[in-house]
């Protein structure tokens, strides 16, 4: 591939974001509409309306497109933590098992794992790599803890850093275990909407032992725009019990090592309790 097909390649990929934003803001829009916003022509906005129509982020109608009925759409750290908080505090006490004293770990932007850190700031022993201010945050305090911010350009929408910097630090450390979260599922493969995110959530990957996925349960089946793995690269996938029987029964024949927290509304302590679900 030369330079100028990168450079190509890139641009059509901003461009559909773009377009994809901007469809989603408005629930649908035309392609004379889309045509004239982005300064491309017809036959350009229509190749791009197919490959986001393809990848099942748009519906195409007479004349233009509107958002499917389940497209994923992010929020601030606080909107995110509000949403499924008993799957993932379910989903944390698992997780938490597999953490031992001693261990290096690395947390990643996710609420999902800074429920996961809330149960761990009391460990004896602990050394935490994270691009999460908020996480960081939760252990700066706690001398029992080594902890390690790797720094970059901060995103206050999600309260972490991204960008070179985060993804060099990052590639100068080794962890035994990264537990991190993802936007969406659909089929045997996660997605994020967020390039930066993607890549330094790779970043992680790339440092990690043992690779741990924390998803909820309604994070399957919903679409967003930006492949980021198969779930065949993680070690263990944790979600919840609201996970659909044939979904499961998919991803155990597929050969994912997977841990499904069953929930319990009944509260302990001010904690939920929760315990693993037997295939």
């Amino acid at each position: 591939m030369t330079s100028q097909t990168t450079v190509e390649s890139c641009s059509a990929s901003v461009r559909r974001q773009n377009i994809l934003n901007y469809v989603r803001d408005r629930g649908g829009a035309q392609i004379d509409e889309l045509a004239g916003r982005f300064v491309a022509s017809r036959m350009t906005i229509h190749r791009d309306l197919q490959v986001l129509s393809e990848r099942g982020v748009v519906c195409r109608v007479y004349g233009g497109v509107t958002t499917p009925p389940k497209v994923f759409s992010e929020g601030s750290v606080a909107q995110r933590s509000n949403r499924a908080v008993e799957a993932k505090q379910a989903i944390a006490i698992l997780a938490e098992s597999l953490v031992q004293e001693g261990d290096i770990i690395a947390l990643d932007d996710s609420t999902t794992s800074r429920f996961l850190s809330e149960r761990l700031t009391d460990r004896s022993a602990l050394t935490v790599v994270t691009n999460s201010m908020g996480t960081a945050n939760l252990f700066a305090a706690k001398p029992n803890v080594n902890l390690l911010l790797l720094g970059g350009r901060y995103n206050m929408l999600f309260d972490a850093f991204f960008g070179t910097l985060c993804e060099q630090a990052a590639a100068s450390l080794r962890v035994n275990t990264l537990f991190m979260s993802v936007a969406a599922i659909r089929g045997m493969t996660a997605y994020h909407q967020e390039q930066d995110i993607i890549k330094a959530k790779q970043a992680l990957m790339n440092i990690s032992d043992r690779k741990v996925l924390l998803v909820d349960s309604t994070k399957f089946g919903v679409i967003t725009l930006n492949r980021f793995s198969e779930l065949t690269e993680f070690d263990v996938v944790i979600t919840d019990s609201g996970l659909e029987k044939d979904v499961e029964h998919t991803l155990r024949s597929a050969g994912i090592n997977l841990k499904i927290a069953e929930i319990s509304t009944a509260r302990l302590g001010g904690s939920t309790t929760a315990q693993e679900r037997n295939p």
